[in-house]
């Protein structure tokens, strides 16, 4: 039965059991019940596994050698939900502590399946937020990747960052204004709308884009930060003409 069909009761109690599970494996330093649950169908037994493993490492400093040396086996797997959740689990550990799965996030950047760079796109965004500088210090170094999918989910990835802190993550977005491949600069222009409409984000937003070469960009940004006053108008600290008359006094264009 799917993990949300269960009462609140049972599901406490698959929960516990899946705690109890991974902390054995971890302890033992082996992978059966993790490669059973990392590897299940529904999405939040696999969420409840790799929360597990982020709660075990952060409370117990003697099993983060074994839970560490477990996910780097776990992503050798060919089944890419067990790659995507070790990846997912890396996430948790790298909130508080990024460097020893760097290597992991790396992998999973450059992984065969969507699936598995997507997970590493959602630990950007929660690692960055609990975590920023080696986090985003590892974006830095794919902005200009090759691969344009790659730049593509980078730039997705700082996103959450920015709505609290544009400047935290606008120097690294200026960096891909000249890049010439549309879904990077949909994507590019797709965060900047993303980051200015909380409370003191436009100002620093608006005052960062001045400072940008590619005027034609700047104005698609610019746009987009006005329609996205109006779809957001319910969480936006400005109106959609407020943020109208504010770019028109201070956007430089």
């Amino acid at each position: 039965m799917p993990f949300y069909d269960l009462s609140k009761t049972e599901r406490q109690k698959v929960v516990d059991e899946i705690n109890q599970a991974v902390l054995a494996d971890i302890e033992k330093e082996r992978s059966n019940n993790l490669l059973h649950y990392f590897s299940d169908e529904d999405t939040y037994i696999r969420k409840t596994a790799y929360l597990a493993i982020g709660k075990i490492y952060h409370a117990n400093q003697k099993l983060r050698k074994n839970t560490l040396k477990l996910l780097t086996a776990l992503f050798e797997n060919t089944n890419e939900k067990v790659r995507q959740t070790a990846i997912n689990s890396a996430g948790e550990i790298g909130m508080y502590d990024f460097e020893p799965v760097e290597d992991l996030m790396e992998r999973g950047l450059l992984d065969a399946h969507h699936s598995v760079r997507n997970a590493v796109i959602g630990s950007i965004k929660k690692m960055g937020e609990k975590n920023p500088v080696p986090v985003l210090a590892f974006a830095k170094r794919f902005l200009h990747h090759e691969d344009k999918e790659i730049r593509r989910e980078i730039c997705h990835g700082i996103e959450l960052r920015g709505r609290k802190y544009p400047q935290d993550i606008l120097p690294l977005l200026q960096e891909l204004q000249f890049d010439k491949t549309a879904r990077v600069r949909n994507t590019l222009v797709h965060v900047l709308g993303q980051i200015a409409y909380k409370k003191g984000c436009l100002e620093t937003v608006v005052a960062h884009l001045k400072t940008w070469e590619n005027k034609d960009l700047v104005r698609d940004a610019l746009e987009e930060i006005i329609d996205v006053h109006d779809r957001y108008k319910d969480f936006a600290i400005k109106t959609q003409d407020e943020t109208m008359e504010y770019i028109r006094v201070n956007g430089g264009m």
